[in-house]
């Protein structure tokens, strides 16, 4: 009896790769330049607010029927504080887009910003404890 004999496999082959599709797929596709130019509109010289990173900002109301997507998004989202950075991730736009779109809600009042609280700015504990400690020995 012979032994079986072992046979090499040869790799399979790997399909070729499948070029980009257009926006494929993902809701922010922030490659295409010209949809940022759109979301953002015509440059008319306008200030844009100063905001940054770490300012938060707070919807007052729901999105108009009017508002495009990406402020209805933007409205939706901001129904508690978050701060300008977590937009652009949520929403996986640049933040100067999220900027420009923040300044026109502000214009339009639909968004308040304000700055986040510092911790240097909020009353230390162990004082507030003695202050409570005394007007109860009182």
């Amino acid at each position: 009896m012979t032994p079986p004999q072992r046979r090499r496999r040869s790799p399979e082959p790997q399909p070729p790769p499948r070029p980009p599709q257009p926006n494929d797929g993902k809701e922010g596709d922030a490659s295409n330049p010209e949809r940022l130019f759109i979301l953002t509109g015509v440059a008319d010289g306008g200030e844009r607010a100063a905001i940054d990173l770490v300012t938060l900002i707070v919807a007052g109301a729901d999105p108009p029927p009017t508002a495009p997507p990406e402020q209805s998004a933007l409205l939706r989202l901001c129904q508690a504080p978050l701060s300008v950075a977590e937009i652009s991730a949520y929403l996986r736009l640049p933040f100067s887009v999220v900027t420009v779109l923040l300044t026109e809600l502000l214009a339009a009042e639909l968004v308040t910003a304000r700055a986040p609280i510092a911790r240097e700015a909020l009353p230390d504990r162990s004082l507030l404890e003695a202050v409570m400690h005394g007007l109860q020995k009182l």
